[in-house]
């Protein structure tokens, strides 16, 4: 390494002393917190420490006694694995995050974990680590910020103006979702997104040239970006300069590709991959600290000077929040009515009366497919829930999820409340846990059941993280028919439902899809996935006024054995229902007393106390069938040993859905050959 990387190029405004120590303090706490760990990434931290100084000390309006503050500047830290360059910018500025947080990095219960994790450390956005999700998410936030500000902003009020940055590394640009994401953000000209690129040409297998000889500068100019390019990262002149220059852009996002060297400051390790996600090795730490001159070997020690410098955020924050509160206050008094929507929307809350606007499905003329019926729900609910946004990936007409009463959210009309994400079901998830994240936003999303793969990481994301968000998934089965076995989903109810904290639905007709999406919107904990079939199914009688809590238990006697002591039991979600009561009749018809129980909700029925999950399923009833056309995998937890699962363990075929449906085995007759053998099974083994 040449002399020139260990010597500070910060201009003579900002070449201090304190500045110097200050910069140099989040190098020293990462490589420090990093050995004590013996696990991390310490190089991304030690280049960025420059940046991250001028961005939280000098541009990010924040406010670190209150990180919930609602009109702050969004940071995204999309290089989740360079975490300790956030934990040591959250602790020097005044966060509650301790030195003793920092010290336990990476440990049992601690408050600083691998990758930042959004709720467990105040101040931390949204959890990153897997790449590209993070700078999608910003997309989000900037989106909802845009979307808030259109309809409250007045002239002389503008209560909703924020920026949203995010840094984000060679991986981050390489995934996929990046390209998707960006270039959503560039035709919605969302103009208060600024992404700072931590161009250090380095990835864990070495140089980037390894895998990808990509033009970064030139790629987002051609998605519509404002792109700047700053040479040194230790250049805070230039870069401050590039900020101010970003900021002033209003009509495109922009981009700062920002050259870096990966630990700098290091005499052996700087430039290479062995700094990416490896410890730099207490020899090396003890060579780094005396290359940068930096006072004490003692590991976390930070000089009071440099505390003084980072402590000026507290006060620099209080009065930016100040500020705005006056200003909110002020606009209250000339905009009461929207001021108290804008704070409604803010807190999370429904309006009241919002399930008035659901309408009544239990009587349809005819049978319709239950994506229908989630259309004609999500009409009545725009309605009652006016901060309700959403779109799909290219899919509207086919997922029936457009507000019809609104119109399209572009960057001409930021106060449309249909979004259309195009063929991009990855951006689309991430985008919409960036909006839920930003608050003030009800949202969801929709594209065929099949096409949640290419969604899977956001949604997993948004369950780790506990958002707000909904799915709306339809072609559920076989049951699409023609467009054959590539958009036939088999797997994907059992895969979806492995995941923690995510709420499935399969409503069976009009009425369950109504409460279906009621549950989703009430729920404020995690996502939720409502899953919708393609073919028509009939409006199921019920005997007496619906249940309206029903859904609600997630399993649920919808027909009851004959003198109410069943011999059989089966169980259906979504369009096999039908199927389930057709068989009954024939089974009743024979002697068998058998109750049939709507099962929509796997997740809602396992959290009942034992004695309804007994009530529902009694335990001396061992003769179960289940009907679902998809993979019969975790069946077996519901239908028990001597149970039989009654679903689809390959792939599918082309074909009219009619046809399929018959010849895979969803019909009456196959349920009643199944319940023979049962039966027969479990009187032999009583």
């Amino acid at each position: 390494m040449t002399e020139t990387r260990t010597v500070s190029k910060i201009p003579a405004l900002l070449d201090t002393p304190d500045v110097r120590l200050a910069i140099d303090a989040v190098r020293v706490l990462s490589m420090d917190a990093v050995q004590a760990a013996n696990s991390g990434h310490p190089g991304t931290p030690m280049a960025l420490a420059p940046a991250g100084y001028l961005l939280w000390r000098h541009h990010l309006r924040h406010n670190p006694g209150n990180p919930l503050w609602p009109d702050r500047d969004r940071f995204v830290l999309s290089a989740g694995h360079a975490s300790m360059l956030l934990y040591s910018l959250l602790h020097l500025t005044g966060y509650d995050l301790s030195l003793d947080d920092l010290k336990s990095f990476r440990q049992w219960e601690s408050r600083t974990a691998g990758h930042p994790e959004f709720r467990e450390t105040p101040g931390v956005e949204t959890t990153t680590g897997p790449l590209g999700q993070g700078v999608a998410n910003t997309v989000g936030m900037a989106l909802a910020e845009r979307t808030l500000a259109a309809r409250f902003n007045r002239p002389g009020y503008p209560v909703v103006d924020h920026f949203t940055y995010a840094i984000c590394s060679d991986g981050d640009l390489m995934e996929g979702i990046s390209h998707e994401a960006a270039e959503f953000a560039g035709h919605q000209r969302l103009g208060k997104l600024i992404w700072i690129f931590d161009d250090n040409e380095i990835t864990i297998e070495g140089s980037t040239e390894l895998a990808s000889s990509t033009d970064q500068v030139r790629r987002f100019e051609a998605y519509g970006w404002h792109v700047q390019s700053v040479h040194d990262g230790n250049d805070l002149s230039a870069l401050d300069s590039a900020l101010h220059r970003a900021r002033v852009e209003t009509r495109r996002p922009s981009l700062i590709a920002l050259r870096t060297t990966i630990a700098w400051g290091s005499p052996n390790k700087a430039g290479t991959a062995a700094a990416h996600g490896s410890p730099l090795g207490e020899e090396e730490i003890r060579l780094t600290k005396e290359a940068l001159g930096y006072p004490s070997h003692e590991p976390f020690w930070v000089a009071d000077e440099a505390r003084a410098e980072w402590g000026r955020a507290v006060e620099r924050g209080e009065a930016l929040e100040g500020e705005w509160r006056e200003k909110l206050e002020a606009y209250r008094e000339a905009h009461g009515g929207l001021a108290e929507e804008l704070e409604g929307w803010l807190s999370g809350n429904l309006p009241r009366g919002w399930e008035d606007a659901i309408p009544d499905l239990s009587e349809l003329e005819k049978p319709e497919a239950t994506r229908v019926s989630s259309g004609r729900v999500l009409q009545g609910l725009a309605g009652g829930v006016p901060n309700l946004v959403g779109g799909s990936a290219d899919l509207a007409p086919s997922n029936k999820t457009e507000i019809e009463e609104s119109d399209s959210c572009l960057s001409g009309n930021p106060e449309g409340r249909n979004l259309h994400f195009g063929v991009r079901e990855h951006a689309m998830g991430a985008i919409l846990n960036g909006m839920a994240l930003h608050g003030g936003l009800r949202v969801y999303g929709g594209t065929f059941l099949i096409f949640s793969d290419y969604m899977r990481p956001a949604i997993r994301l948004a369950a780790l993280m506990g958002l707000p968000v909904t799915y709306v998934f339809t072609h559920d089965s076989i049951g699409l028919g023609e467009d054959g076995p590539t958009h036939q989903p088999i797997e994907h109810l059992s895969s979806l439902r492995a995941m923690p904290n995510l709420l499935d639905l399969r409503p069976a007709d009009g009425i369950e899809t109504a409460q279906a999406w009621k549950l989703a919107l009430e729920r404020s904990d995690g996502p939720t996935f409502i899953s919708l079939s393609r073919q028509k199914v009939p409006s199921l009688s019920r005997s007496g006024t619906p249940d309206p809590e029903a859904v609600r238990r997630g399993a649920y006697i919808f027909r009851e054995a004959s003198g109410g002591d069943p011999q059989v039991i089966l169980l259906a979600s979504g369009s096999e229902l039908q199927v389930a009561l057709e068989a009954r009749v024939t089974l009743e018809g024979e002697g068998v007393p058998t109750r049939v129980v709507s099962f929509p909700s796997w997740h809602l029925f396992s959290q009942q106390d034992a004695a309804y999950r007994e009530h529902v399923l009694p335990s001396r009833v061992r003769a179960r069938v289940s009907v679902e056309a998809g993979a019969t995998l975790g069946w077996d937890r519901w239908v028990g040993h001597f149970g039989k699962a009654l679903g689809i363990d390959r792939f599918g075929a082309s074909a009219p859905s009619d046809t399929l449906l018959r010849e895979f085995g969803f019909t009456s007759d196959k349920v009643v050959e199944c319940v023979r053998e049962r039966v027969g099974g479990a009187k032999g083994e009583e």
